[in-house]
């Protein structure tokens, strides 16, 4: 499972980041997460409002900081 945080980098992305890890780690998944902050590399994923997580290269929350809970519940949605 490939695991991306999209996002420029900015206060809100880190905590989206934290939440998410924190969110795997409840999960039990051992799973990077990739930053990706480059406009080039962001693009493919079409218009999508920051921070977003992509899992398997498809957006699955997107537009603001998601809880632990919340990113959980998105990740098990798509396993």
């Amino acid at each position: 499972m490939k695991i991306q945080l999209l996002g420029p980098g900015c206060p809100k992305c880190h905590q989206f980041e934290a939440n998410a890890i924190q969110a795997l780690r409840l999960l039990g998944l051992d799973e990077p997460v990739e930053r990706v902050s480059d406009p080039r590399q962001i693009a493919p994923f079409g218009r999508v409002m920051m921070p977003a997580l992509a899992i398997d290269g498809k957006v699955i929350l997107s537009g603001r900081v998601a809880t632990s809970a919340e990113i959980q519940s998105a990740i098990t949605s798509v396993l």
